[in-house]
């Protein structure tokens, strides 16, 4: 093989393909990064090419539960730092690490082409300002993120006003003076349909089902930094987690939303109280799902209606690899099924990073998931028996690190797993891989 061959292909610098990057340099292993930004950071960089990044954006986690383990967040960052923070933080995280060397910056990824059987490498398309080129590689690791491509669902009729995507929207102004309706109420849809409260003329947030809403702050601390110490089983843990929603909470109900039709956990919570506070003094309305638009009249399926001069479609992001075929990815349903959400049953050149989602899983979760991979690759190489056995395992099929949780069944629920279980997993291999290459 040419040295090309004998090195992998990273695609993306967000905090996934950093931490990917970080690894396969610690341990050797030649690689060539491509990222179409300038610069790292992925989304969190607000400027980037297709960052859905909007001004007002803050983690939904801690920054002590969502940080790199071996590189902090500075003291004086807040516990719910800004995105211009995050940004600043992943470019940090690259220059102590050195990993900026290792990319091509503005490098768009065109193709991925398999260069003959599983395992025999992948040729790569790229272009960036000198025109397009390609090189072959012994392998690939696909770290582009999971939320750049917007779901937008289709409605019947046709609004007159403003129709956006939550990506389309940057800053508050853009509400100045209008009347708006957010549909959709994930984190980002209750985010910023805060902002249009105070910037618009008014605010409806259309909701199609119930979810459970969770405080960033419990007894003054970050609600996720509570309850680590004891692990609870999963219908106990509801129980004591229902009643500390109950008091610092309250009923969500009681200010029109719907009641969730599925149990706490099956789907992710709502990080945001601002909104039920907003929804208590009567500043923004709750609608049900949407029936039909008709010129700036919404009707909704309850048989009301209202008009308005912008929607704002907050229904989240597709999973989106452009550039390769999905029939290399084991694509099934919804997303890829991948073995720990990452290796290809039958590829071992073959990898996505960072396709995977849990309740506190945090950047450190996935920090092993790629040395996990890292790990692998190197046992590969050297023969390692732990190497051989992981190859075996994901070849004989497996399920979803679920543990047992049913989770809705939506397309951004396609790739979560449940945090115990799936770390339970990486860091058992992690540690049967470290001791095989002894």
């Amino acid at each position: 093989m040419t040295d090309a061959q004998n090195r992998f292909a990273l695609i993306g610098a967000g905090p996934m393909g950093l931490a990917a990057a970080k690894l396969l340099s610690e341990h050797g292993i030649a690689f060539q990064g491509f990222e179409l930004n300038s610069g790292v950071g992925g989304l969190w960089d607000i400027d980037a090419p297709r960052s859905t990044m909007y001004e007002t954006a803050h983690l939904i986690s801690s920054k002590k539960m969502t940080e790199f383990t071996d590189f902090p967040m500075r003291e004086e960052v807040a516990e719910y730092p800004s995105h211009r923070e995050m940004k600043r933080y992943f470019d940090e995280f690259a220059d102590h690490f050195d990993l900026k060397k290792h990319y091509r910056f503005g490098a768009e990824v065109l193709s991925c082409t398999p260069l003959g059987g599983p395992n025999d490498g992948w040729r790569i398309t790229w272009r960036d300002a000198e025109g397009e080129h390609a090189e072959d590689f012994s392998g690939l690791m696909i770290a582009n993120g999971t939320l750049s491509t917007p779901n937008m669902p289709a409605f019947k009729g046709e609004f007159t006003g403003e129709l956006i995507h939550a990506s389309d929207y940057r800053h508050p102004t853009q509400f100045a003076g209008k009347r708006v309706l957010v549909i959709g109420a994930g984190n980002s849809g209750c985010d910023i349909a805060v902002d249009a409260i105070h910037h618009g003329e008014s605010c409806d947030l259309s909701m199609r089902r119930g979810y459970y809403f969770v405080p960033k702050y419990v007894f003054g601390k970050p609600a996720d930094t509570l309850g680590g110490a004891i692990k609870l089983p999963m219908a106990l843990k509801r129980i004591v987690d229902g009643t500390i929603l109950k008091w610092f909470v309250g009923n969500p109900q009681k200010y029109g939303f719907p009641k969730p039709d599925y149990k706490l956990y099956e789907s992710h919570p709502i990080v945001n109280s601002l909104v039920l506070y907003h929804a208590g003094h009567g500043d923004i309305t709750i609608r049900p799902d949407v029936d039909r638009f008709e010129g700036k009249t919404v009707h909704f399926k309850d048989g009301t209606s209202s008009a308005y001069e912008m929607i704002l479609v907050a229904t989240g992001y597709k999973l989106d690899y452009p550039f390769i075929d999905s029939a290399h990815l084991n694509w099934q349903g919804s997303a890829p099924h991948l073995y720990l959400n990452c290796m290809h049953p039958e590829r071992d050149d073959l990898f996505v990073m960072g396709m995977v989602e849990a309740s506190g899983l945090g950047w450190q979760g996935r920090h092993e998931q790629a040395e996990m991979v890292v790990r692998y690759i190197e046992g590969l190489k050297s023969g390692a028996t732990a190497a051989q056995e992981l190859k075996e395992t994901k070849a004989k099929g497996f399920e979803r690190a679920t543990g047992g949780m049913n989770y809705i069944d939506l397309p951004r629920m396609a790739y979560y797993v449940d945090k115990a279980t799936y770390r339970k997993a990486v860091t058992g291999w992690i540690d049967k891989l470290r001791g095989s290459a002894k």
